[in-house]
């Protein structure tokens, strides 16, 4: 166990900095939105076959001087084979063929398929992605309410909203492009910040039953003193694993790496601040996890 003297003012503090953070995390991305990816906005999908000798780095800037546009380029596994996304031609506009673009390049180009995904399916894919999270959210809630009295339980959910809000925040700020992975990425935040919310939570709810006449703030410094070696292990390694993936992993990881290494930054700092000091501003005492004695009948 370690030494946490100062838990209480630091727990404070950096609380207060959380408040202030998601206050201006809504106003940017109130303001600025986020950068929707073609997932749901719709677009042309097109998979060709070319000389394996070609780079992406080769390939992807005649592709975007040719559109005039940004355009995503993954790797489809075999070599020389890969998938383009980009946005579709609006009304009375018409864009090259993949063949006469890349006719400069002295390689024979097969075209394999070619679909359109329309602003229509883009809409119901956001519209999807937005009911998932939110039925994650009250599937949470309901586990949380169940778990934990409301005092307690109330710091998780607020751990929670906070590392979502950063996340969008990030993704509001910098214009990236917010597609399915990202969004994955969302929800599996969610599950990592609610493991260490309810790790830290459970050892405050044993020590309240075990220490009833302990103040409250002296018990969530004793659970985060418990709980801090495991806490900064885990983060530590998920954040190698995270890291690697997005050095490795290239272009088409990149968001939802991004997004997953704030989200366990923040997860990890939400559960020790906001998750223990929100329940203790609410009044969570040990009154609420009292054990009653058993009354044996003779």
């Amino acid at each position: 166990m370690i030494n946490m003297k100062n838990a209480t003012k630091w727990r404070y503090f950096s609380s207060a900095v959380s408040v202030i953070l998601m206050i201006v995390s809504i106003s940017v991305i109130a303001v600025k939105g986020l950068n929707w990816g073609l997932d749901f906005t719709g677009g042309v999908v097109s998979e060709i076959r070319i000389d394996s000798s070609i780079s992406a780095k080769t390939l992807q800037p005649v592709l975007q001087q040719a559109y005039g546009q940004e355009v995503s380029l993954i790797a489809a596994g075999e070599a020389g084979r890969w998938v383009l996304r980009y946005a579709a031609p609006s009304a009375g506009q018409t864009m090259p063929e993949l063949p006469e673009v890349l006719a400069g390049m002295n390689t024979q180009v097969e075209v394999l398929n070619t679909s359109i995904v329309g602003p229509q399916v883009g809409q119901e894919l956001a519209e999807q992605g937005g009911l998932a999270l939110l039925v994650a959210m009250l599937c949470i809630l309901g586990y949380l309410s169940y778990r934990f009295e409301w005092r307690l339980a109330s710091g998780a959910v607020f751990a929670l909203v906070h590392d979502v809000i950063f996340v969008l925040a990030f993704f509001a700020a910098t214009q990236m492009e917010f597609n399915l992975t990202v969004l994955a990425a969302v929800l599996a935040i969610l599950g990592y910040s609610l493991n260490d919310s309810i790790i830290i939570a459970d050892r405050i709810r044993e020590l309240l039953a075990a220490k009833p006449k302990l103040a409250v703030k002296d018990i969530n410094n004793q659970a985060i003193a418990a709980t801090f070696a495991r806490t900064m292990v885990t983060s530590g390694t998920t954040l190698m694993t995270i890291s690697a993936l997005w050095i490795m992993g290239g272009g088409p990881l990149e968001g939802f790496s991004i997004a997953m290494f704030i989200g366990v930054l923040t997860g990890t700092f939400s559960s020790i601040s906001v998750g223990t000091s929100l329940p203790e501003w609410l009044g969570l005492s040990s009154e609420h996890y009292r054990v009653t004695p058993v009354t044996q009948t003779p």
